[in-house]
């Protein structure tokens, strides 16, 4: 097996499930009881902005009720004692990661505790409720919204993403659906460049037949022992 220096982790709604965060789809196509068209685009923030800031407030509410998991926890340790480079880019817009102390991260679809100006772009820590035109601290615009990458918006630093795919020798994608592009293109883009690519997941996803494996299994067991073995030397 070649020799792993590099890694990029890309984790998605499952492995903050275990923690009793609600996973992106709920049965019927609903998240949380919404339809996205309504919480999570442009179309919607414009249209009911109400709604759309109150769904989110909750959400945002909800995070104290929850902790990380063995998961976060792991990745944290892979992200302290892995001397070569890494990155954890993350789908989830919670703070688990940030809580279990991981630091080399990207929130690619945002964050709760964010928010955005519409007006002069500034992204601001937000932890209180957010009602539609809160006034931008930076610019003072009545502007503000959930800082949240809805269907339709770019996400959040795909440039350091496509160059951390371009040159890690290891992909490991932990808890995603495999359905929602860019991200679900991500494990052919680091095949292309070389990478030996793993799933850790729950159920088979949209995207395993891409993978070099798939191990199927919980998050905070799957995850844990395999940052084990790759921090003792053992195969990945």
């Amino acid at each position: 097996m070649d020799k792993i220096g590099n890694i990029v982790v890309l984790t998605g709604a499952g492995i903050s499930a275990e923690s009793g965060v609600a996973t992106f789809r709920g049965p019927g196509g609903l998240w949380e009881g919404h339809r996205v068209e309504d919480v999570c685009t442009p179309l919607a923030l414009a249209r009911d902005p109400a709604t759309v800031h109150r769904f989110y407030d909750e959400r945002r509410a909800g995070l104290a009720g929850v902790e990380p998991n063995a998961a976060h926890h792991a990745l944290a340790r892979l992200d302290a004692a892995w001397p070569g480079q890494l990155l954890i880019v993350t789908q989830n817009v919670d703070d688990l990661h940030e809580r279990a102390g991981a630091k080399r991260m990207l929130h690619m679809h945002g964050a709760l505790l964010s928010a955005l100006c519409s007006g002069c772009g500034e992204r601001t820590t937000w932890r209180q409720p957010l009602p539609p035109k809160s006034p931008c601290p930076h610019c003072q615009a009545p502007a503000l919204r959930p800082d949240i990458v809805f269907f339709g918006e770019i996400p959040y630093g795909m440039d350091r993403i496509e160059a951390a795919l371009a040159g890690c020798d290891l992909f490991v994608s932990i808890g995603t659906s495999g359905a929602v592009y860019p991200a679900a293109g991500f494990v052919q883009m680091a095949a292309h460049y070389g990478a030996q690519t793993l799933e850790l997941n729950l159920d088979p996803s949209e995207g395993s037949r891409l993978f070099d494996e798939s191990r199927l299994g919980p998050a905070s067991v799957l995850v844990p022992e395999w940052v084990e073995r790759l921090l003792s030397g053992a195969a990945r």
